[in-house]
């Protein structure tokens, strides 16, 4: 990717590049309607398989047109790549996105921010998520983990389905929760009015009113904006009470400010420094974006893998025999045992390459720039889709098998082991790559592999289906879930000696 220079660039960049060049208003696209381009052509909750799907008619650059937007589709890897490389200087988070943010009455973090604001932030949100500090969290993560396999095992004694993606979306918050704030969140062992039901309100918002031709919900809210209106205000109010009691614990405890044990207490105290440019404000909105980014994304991943496991029988009988290998009816698994669950990793990476959570991501350009052969100019959203090379036979062998094998050195493929996971590794991009690459992703790891090993340890699994055994389907709410996933267990023997001893 390059800047174009200022004098007039198609003929310098045709001598320095032999392929013809072309102009964004030269793309295919889908034909629109007037004023409304292809706003009313989408289908939301369908989006990014609807984006694939165009990418195989329309090549894998094409044009899209929506109110006040223009939009640029990519889908080859390496151009993809170069997009999300090219960030936080030539692609910034999208104006739409901080401006309906904003409007929600959510306060700017990491995830919305950009610039120098962008830069500063992520300094902090990254010491807090180093390998270091998550190690030392460790043991409170095994405690979630002891919560979830109480909260299963009374759903396997009385015989019912687990609505399998809310169960974990308690999971990944009361995780989240006290890495990064040191809060003692509990919605694993509540039904009541949680924070996660809050939380669940905001990102499909978001994601709908990205997307809608017109802000209807301003002139006319609906009943659902006045719930949501409502979430926030609750999930505000909570984000206050964790800044609050951070604080009263470094009033009351000079070490801590010295050395802070979570992430919010590390950014209380530098916002807290002369000149630093940050307030609570700017606290508030990343721990609003831990508990978001948080939730979601890890809770869909393993609401996939579990399905996956589960269709692929031989995959689900491996991952338990290395769970009881190195595990075994440990209690507390320790983190030594977590960095050896390899092919339970290698089954988390294939899940994601196959559903990723996050199957779009979208950048606006801050200049005129060159995206692969294409002069594109300042302002135009571009959009990468994040899956179609990693699906396709073309870039990865078989590749639209479930296979983890394909992730070890060693594993033992229709392929060469070598061939697959350079393959796969090169071009599935979960989470993003770039300055603005996921921070949380080795704990995101160690919370998948934490509880995959929590529920083969425990647990026999019956199914894994959705209510009227159809195919689970991917649905867009921002992230990408599955619909209306359910899961039977059966306890294990010394499962249920271990729920007796909790009560």
């Amino acid at each position: 990717m390059q800047k174009i220079p200022d004098q007039p660039p198609t003929k310098t960049l045709q001598a320095a590049q032999p392929q013809a060049l072309r102009a964004y208003e030269d793309l295919p696209g889908p034909r629109g309607l007037p004023f409304f381009g292809n706003a009313l052509q989408l289908d939301l909750p369908r989006m990014h398989q609807q984006l694939e799907q165009w990418s195989h008619e329309f090549g894998p650059m094409f044009k899209l047109k929506v109110p006040g937007r223009r939009l640029l589709l990519v889908s080859n890897h390496e151009t993809v790549a170069a997009v999300l490389r090219d960030r936080p200087d030539g692609f910034s988070r999208p104006r739409k996105l901080e401006e309906i943010w904003v409007e929600l009455g959510l306060p700017v973090g990491l995830f919305v921010a950009n610039g120098d604001v962008w830069k500063r932030q992520r300094r902090m949100v990254m010491a807090g998520f180093d390998p270091t500090h998550v190690k030392n969290y460790y043991p409170a993560m095994v405690g979630v983990a002891q919560r979830l396999s109480a909260r299963w095992c009374r759903a396997a004694a009385a015989g019912q389905a687990i609505d399998l993606q809310p169960d974990l979306m308690r999971y990944t918050v009361d995780t989240i929760a006290g890495l990064a704030f040191g809060a003692g969140v509990d919605t694993l062992s509540s039904d009541g009015d949680v924070i996660q039901q809050h939380l669940d309100q905001i990102f499909p918002a978001l994601y709908d009113r990205l997307y809608k031709p017109l802000p209807v919900w301003r002139w006319l809210p609906s009943k659902s904006d006045k719930h949501l209106a409502h979430s926030i205000k609750q999930v505000n109010l909570a984000v206050d009470g964790f800044i609050a009691q951070a604080r009263a614990r470094l009033a009351l405890d000079a070490a801590r400010r010295a050395e802070p044990p979570n992430l919010l207490e590390a950014m209380i105290v530098a916002a807290d420094e002369p000149a630093s440019g940050m307030d609570d404000q700017q606290v508030a909105g990343n721990v609003m974006t831990m508990l978001l980014a948080g939730e979601d994304t890890t809770a869909n991943t393993l609401a996939w893998m579990l399905y996956l496991m589960w269709q692929n029988p031989s995959t689900l009988a491996k991952a338990t025999a290395e769970v009881q290998r190195l595990v075994g009816d440990s209690t507390s698994p320790t983190l030594e045992q977590m960095a050896q669950l390899e092919y339970v990793e290698a089954c988390a990476h294939e899940t994601m390459r196959l559903k990723p959570v996050a199957p779009i991501l979208v950048g606006q350009a801050m200049r005129d720039v060159m995206v692969g052969d294409v002069r594109v100019p300042k302002g135009v959203v571009v959009t990468a889709l994040m899956r179609r090379d990693s699906v396709s036979d073309a870039h990865v062998p078989n590749a639209a098998a479930f296979e983890p094998e394909r992730w070890l050195a060693n594993g033992d493929t229709a392929t060469s082991a070598a061939t697959t996971a350079n393959s796969a590794k090169r071009i599935s991009m979960p989470f993003g790559a770039g300055p603005r690459i996921c921070p949380g992703r080795y704990l995101a790891l160690l919370e998948m592999k934490l509880a995959i090993a929590t529920v083969l340890r425990d647990f026999d699994i019956t199914s894994v289906d959705t209510a009227d055994g159809s195919p689970a389907q991917e649905v867009m709410k921002f992230a990408m879930a599955p619909e209306g996933l359910r899961m039977r267990l059966r306890a294990k023997a010394q499962t249920k000696t271990s729920e007796a001893a909790i009560h």
